[in-house]
């Protein structure tokens, strides 16, 4: 890992400086939501935390039981070591869901409402925080330009395809969510495009394999994305809204201005850290 700053013991590295940054926009970004449709942004906040933490010993359960279970049984201790490395980003969603789905339950908010306007805000701290990612995808079999070399390698900046995906995956849900068919309709797109997005990425890292090019984690992201379906048919039986309007055309070239820049801005920020 990168350190970014050491104070005394303490030492702050790249990936987990740039967790905070993408969780502290992606929280401001649901403040700025929930105002604007009059809900609870403080108790959201408390949801948004907790959801959070949720999500990081997910992150950790799914990877120590599906990644490596053998290592663990062996090393258990090892299992409190997150800041040695794995966490699978499948745990950390579900990991999340759980825990906000009993949250907003327990507070009786509306939650396929406020999942609409989460999934936005996720996706894009998700892309953010994989800008500092160090597991880097699997060798080329001929040298790109877009490589990074590491230990006389030349590998698949695998964190990169990965953020360039969520920035676009995000500039769809945000104009969708302007013009919605049923409520759900938001957060279901988001796990069927997330787990897409997980499916591409993992052509070029290294994970353990199922069966020919697919690994465990395309098993993950195939599950997800049979749920999500299942969820779309239940919501579009029961959730139908009369909000589909058209987008404006200055919002949407507000929208496609604002992905390119985060392009831009992150791979600078990625290959002049990283690279």
């Amino acid at each position: 890992m990168i350190p970014v700053i050491s104070l005394g013991p303490i030492t702050i590295y790249f990936f987990g400086f740039m967790i905070a940054v993408g969780a502290l926009i992606g929280l401001l970004l649901l403040i700025r939501e929930a105002k604007k449709r009059g809900m609870d942004h403080k108790l959201l906040i408390d949801v948004a935390i907790y959801s959070l933490l949720g999500g990081v010993i997910g992150a950790r359960i799914v990877y120590v039981v599906v990644y490596d279970p053998a290592y663990y049984i062996a090393n258990p201790m090892e299992i409190l070591f997150i800041q040695n490395g794995g966490l699978s980003i499948h745990g950390g969603v579900l990991g999340g869901l759980v825990i906000g789905y009993f949250l907003l339950r327990r507070h009786k908010l509306p939650i396929w409402h406020t999942l609409d306007i989460v999934a936005p805000a996720l996706i894009l701290a998700q892309g953010i925080s994989r800008i500092g990612c160090d597991v880097f995808g699997e060798p080329m079999s001929s040298a790109l330009p877009w490589g990074i070399e590491r230990y006389g390698e030349i590998l698949h900046p695998a964190q990169a395809y990965e953020f360039l995906l969520d920035f676009l995956l995000f500039g769809y849900l945000w104009l969708k969510l302007k013009k919605t068919s049923y409520t759900g309709q938001i957060f279901i797109h988001y796990l069927i495009g997330y787990m897409i997005i997980r499916g591409i990425v993992e052509f070029a890292r290294i994970n353990p394999m199922v069966v020919g090019p697919f690994s465990v984690s395309h098993v993950m992201s195939l599950i997800g994305i049979i749920i999500a379906i299942s969820l779309m048919r239940y919501r579009k039986a029961n959730g139908l809204t009369d909000k589909i309007t058209p987008i404006p055309k200055k919002d949407i070239i507000k929208t496609v201005m604002f992905v390119l820049s985060m392009m831009v801005i992150s791979l600078l920020l990625f290959y002049g850290v990283q690279g």
